[in-house]
């Protein structure tokens, strides 16, 4: 049974993600490190599969960013400060909140290299959906 865990210890915003029963993929975001977005901009952090099929083979590096870089889903880093606060756009409110799971275009955004491979700056329109598990998409490049 695959897991999510997201959890986060606000001083200096590390979040680990538990991706899965075995794989497990520490991210640490400090403030200062990452971009913060501006206007309605989010900054999402991309999908990044198992190292590991299911078969048990083990993926190259240049697969995984391949993967990377063509992931359609994401986890919600940041939001900024005008992220949804248009009610004519959005009468309903928002569509996400910082630590959802969403889905975006396959090249939507601003990609932004970081140590450990990318996040990517969208636009709050950007977001298509939201999702409970990311390994319940089939994630294809």
């Amino acid at each position: 049974m695959s897991q999510t865990i997201l959890s986060t210890s606000q001083p200096n915003l590390k979040r680990k993600l538990v991706l899965g029963g075995n794989s497990k993929k520490e991210v640490t975001t400090e403030s200062l490190k990452l971009p913060q977005p501006t206007g309605w901009r989010l900054l999402v952090l991309p999908f990044q599969m198992n190292e590991k099929t299911k078969g048990g083979l083990l993926l190259g590096q240049d697969t995984l960013e391949r993967q990377q870089v063509a992931s359609q889903c994401g986890n919600v880093l940041a939001m900024g400060p005008d992220c949804y606060k248009d009610t004519k756009r959005y009468p309903k409110g928002p569509w996400c909140k910082t630590g959802d799971w969403v889905m975006f275009a396959r090249y939507a955004g601003s990609r932004i290299k970081i140590e450990g491979g990318e996040v990517r700056l969208l636009n709050d329109d950007e977001v298509l959906a939201t999702i409970k598990n990311p390994e319940d998409i089939l994630h294809e490049y």
